[in-house]
């Protein structure tokens, strides 16, 4: 089987630190409590760019590279029968994180980086209580595109932000999949959602899908701007994946007791700023990174119920170096709107996978 593998020379990305490979690896067998999936498509998250730039802790090569996938099931292990041969199923992107609300229980780890597994291969291996059934809504892509940035979007939303139908929402650095999953199921229970881009264009497309407003980042006066967008009312959740500058004046559009939800920092590694106005408002400022199992399965089941589809923005056909470099100079680049994916085995069926 072919396998997108984390290699010490950037060969494709000279700007990178590490690079990757289209390599054919063995086939595992699964074990008793193990599921065998044919791999139909992958995608691609910020977190693979962090891995290529050497910004991300626990780097190990040889690694498969990949946290999203979607597949078909082939073959389960003798104490594996949750799942049908040829059923379809979204893969779990973490490892060892059972329910806790807190954090993992055990040594979470998110799949893309030895010792877990990734998803950029044409089969692998996982326990099968790391599945859970696909919504049959979604095309291959589409549920591609779901899992990681579904989870994190999930949690950092409704467990983290305690987002609730009516409240007013503001949603940072639209574009971008967590970003569009957390507009989307914030919209979906209710909520009045306002977003931010340095993109009129991304502003207008996240309008289209329901945002009520928009405020570009780039300008100095834009939290007056939404100040005058919210006509009185006030926010209740921030979800952000951005940090920078703008903190310190989230408090002049936050109401009291609001929750500053952060997922991410990509403006910059310095943190973010905590002051005394956010002390005064009883702002509560949360660290949220991916989910619990049981929060993976709540999310898949939310999308299924709203019959939400996630936003891709360009699919490639066939795992080779090409089209990953493609891949990740788009996102290098900043131009999507959405996910970027890969199918690998858009057709998969367990007639196809040879054992």
């Amino acid at each position: 089987m072919v396998s997108l593998t984390l290699i010490d020379q950037p060969k494709h990305h000279s700007d990178f630190k590490f690079g990757f490979e289209a390599k054919e690896l063995p086939i595992a067998e699964p074990t008793a409590s193990q599921t065998l999936v044919k791999v139909q498509a992958a995608a691609f998250n910020h977190r693979d760019l962090w891995i290529l730039r050497n910004m991300y802790p626990g780097i190990v090569m040889g690694s498969t590279l990949g946290s999203d996938g979607v597949g078909i099931v082939v073959k389960n292990g003798s104490q594996s029968s949750s799942f049908e041969v040829g059923q379809r199923v979204l893969i779990n992107p973490g490892v060892n994180w059972e329910s806790d609300e807190r954090g993992p229980e055990g040594d979470f780890k998110i799949l893309g980086l030895l010792p877990a597994i990734g998803t950029f291969s044409e089969s692998l291996v996982t326990e099968s209580r790391e599945l859970v059934p696909c919504p049959e809504h979604l095309s291959t892509a589409e549920a591609a595109a779901l899992p990681l940035a579904g989870l994190t979007a999930y949690r950092a939303l409704f467990t983290k932000g305690k987002v609730k139908k009516g409240d007013y929402v503001l949603i940072t650095g639209i574009g971008g999949g967590v970003a569009l999953f957390a507009m989307q199921f914030a919209v979906a229970v209710g909520a009045h959602v306002y977003v931010s881009s340095g993109s009129q264009e991304k502003i207008e497309q996240a309008k289209a899908l329901g945002a009520e407003g928009g405020i570009n980042y780039k300008d100095p006066k834009c939290i007056a701007e939404l100040k005058k967008m919210l006509n009185g009312n006030q926010i209740s959740a921030i979800i952000d994946g951005a940090g920078g500058p703008l903190y310190t004046q989230y408090p002049k559009v936050m109401r009291t007791g609001g929750i500053i939800v952060n997922y991410g920092q990509t403006a910059g590694v310095e943190g973010v700023s905590f002051t005394m106005g956010h002390v005064i408002k009883n702002i509560d400022l949360c660290g949220s990174t991916m989910g619990s199992r049981r929060e993976f399965q709540e999310m898949v089941a939310f999308v299924d119920k709203h019959k939400i589809k996630p936003v891709v923005s360009r699919v490639w056909q066939g795992l080779t170096n090409e089209n990953v470099a493609e891949a990740i100079e788009m996102m290098k680049n900043h131009q999507q709107f959405g996910k970027v994916v890969i199918e690998i085995n858009g057709s998969a069926s367990p007639q196809l996978h040879k054992l």
